[in-house]
């Protein structure tokens, strides 16, 4: 038979056991998380940058350039929800603020995501079959509409200040 003693003395060290994990994700494990989330996603917007560029001064007719862009625009939404996602499933790390700066990367991510989906629909909209001129100046308004968007989404640090978490994304490798 088991003393009510060893019993007491087992729940203690379940309890602090359990309370020790009770936080999230330590700052650095979850900056290295985040950082890693964003690697392939900077990649794919770098690579949509410059596949613009090259686009908008290609000799392609605008149908070309539309189904192009359509493409483009898809790919970095879809890239930006995956990044969305990781970084959520990071968690939420254990620091001052964490929850904050936790769910302002998401809503970041997802401002981001929804922005590049407006515009892949602003020219799945344009009239590729009109005259050239009109289409790409289309073209141009709905970029600088995503331009907008994109600033408009980016994280606002300026009410988040968790040393923790700037410490912990100058140490890891991942951010660098």
């Amino acid at each position: 038979m088991v003393s009510t003693a060893r019993i007491a003395v087992l729940l203690t060290a379940v309890a602090l056991t359990l309370s020790g994990c009770g936080g999230g994700p330590s700052p650095v494990v979850w900056a290295a998380e985040v950082c890693t989330a964003l690697r392939p996603w900077r990649a794919e917007i770098s690579n949509l940058t410059s596949s613009t560029q090259q686009q908008m001064t290609a000799q392609t007719t605008p149908a070309q350039a539309q189904e192009n862009l359509v493409r483009l625009l898809s790919g970095a939404a879809a890239a930006t929800e995956t990044a969305r996602v990781r970084v959520v499933e990071a968690g939420v790390p254990d620091a001052d603020q964490g929850e904050q700066v936790a769910t302002g990367f998401a809503d970041s991510l997802g401002a981001v995501r929804d922005a590049y989906g407006k515009a892949e629909e602003g020219i799945a909209g344009l009239d590729a079959t009109g005259p050239a001129d009109s289409f790409y100046d289309g073209v141009e308004a709905v970029l600088a509409t995503l331009t907008d968007d994109y600033q408009r989404s980016a994280l606002d640090t300026s009410s988040l200040d968790s040393a923790e978490l700037n410490r912990a994304f100058d140490e890891v490798p991942e951010c660098r």
